[in-house]
């Protein structure tokens, strides 16, 4: 059972059964960097567990992306799900992850994306009717 003494060995061992397991863990542990992408590289759904200040940490949100875009967005503070180059970075490892940027990027994406598939469709349209 994980406790607030559990050591990072402990957790790691006990989130691959469990990724609860790591919501018994130390304040500490939840918020240690290096800790914390060791443990969302093994078990990315333990992340929900990760501190608060973690979650809103722009940088150790894009190497989050990394390993999982989808769900490192998904767990991402209010601010970084409205940060156009984090939610771009997750898009690319993830295309879901486009459904946990903001309301408003998750808008202005789908519409620069349907102007790229219009404007191409024209381009196509134009260069049928010239030949």
């Amino acid at each position: 059972m994980i406790d607030e003494k559990s050591t990072k060995a402990e957790v790691l061992e006990a989130i691959n059964q469990d990724c609860d397991a790591l919501q018994f863990a130390s304040e500490e542990l939840k918020g240690d960097r290096e800790f914390m992408l060791e443990v969302f590289g093994q078990n990315s759904l333990a992340f929900l567990h990760a501190s608060d200040k973690l979650k809103a940490d722009r940088g150790f949100i894009m190497e989050a992306v990394k390993l999982d875009g989808y769900v490192a967005l998904m767990y991402a503070s209010a601010e970084l799900k409205a940060d156009r180059e984090v939610v771009v970075a997750a898009v690319n490892r993830n295309w879901d992850a486009l459904h946990c940027a903001s309301k408003e990027l998750q808008a202005e994406i789908r519409f620069t994306i349907a102007q790229l598939i219009t404007g191409d469709m024209a381009k196509s349209n134009n260069t049928e009717v010239k030949q």
